[in-house]
């Protein structure tokens, strides 16, 4: 069920460019294909990352690599681009948004959005990733983001749960 108008729009526009596209996790077959992300989830809140080139603080993710499902793309973009060993929660991934939008180089990326889940510990992004991560409280974390960010935040803050204390 979307969240929002956004969303709805988006599940949309996904549906019908499945319809059209040959190859729809193929980055290299059209300018518009399949991307995955993350919502990375913990006792801490939410994970964001800034991203280089947009200078907005989003969530972990990117385009699929030849022969991993959008799922694993998921884990591998958010373990390279937090450092944090994520994982899907325990009955398996679980996609939670969809967002149509359009790259910093101007492609149109379909965004499957999955929850994720990590252990309270500090971001430790690789080398070449951008070393600004970090932990947002879920208030924090939705105040800053845009549109495209603000329905999963919603979505993954309900599913979460309340804060592990204590």
């Amino acid at each position: 069920m979307p969240v929002d108008e956004r969303e709805s729009l988006s599940v949309a526009i996904v549906l019908a460019e499945l319809e059209r596209l040959d190859r729809p996790l193929d980055e290299d077959a059209d300018l518009t294909h399949v991307t995955a992300s993350a919502i990375v989830v913990g006792p801490r809140g939410t994970v964001l990352h800034r991203h280089r080139r947009l200078h907005r603080w989003l969530q972990p993710g990117g385009h699929i690599e030849p022969g991993e499902t959008p799922a694993d793309a998921a884990v591998r973009e958010s373990v390279e681009e937090t450092g944090l060993a994520v994982a899907h929660p325990p009955g398996g991934p679980m996609p939670i948004h969809v967002d149509v939008h359009r790259s910093a180089q101007d492609h149109v990326h379909l965004d499957l959005r999955y929850l994720v889940r990590s252990p309270d510990a500090d971001p430790a992004p690789g080398p070449g990733e951008s070393q600004e991560v970090a932990w947002f409280a879920w208030d924090e974390a939705e105040a800053i983001a845009d549109d495209a960010l603000g329905g999963a935040l919603i979505t993954a803050r309900r599913l979460a749960g309340p804060p592990v204390t204590g």
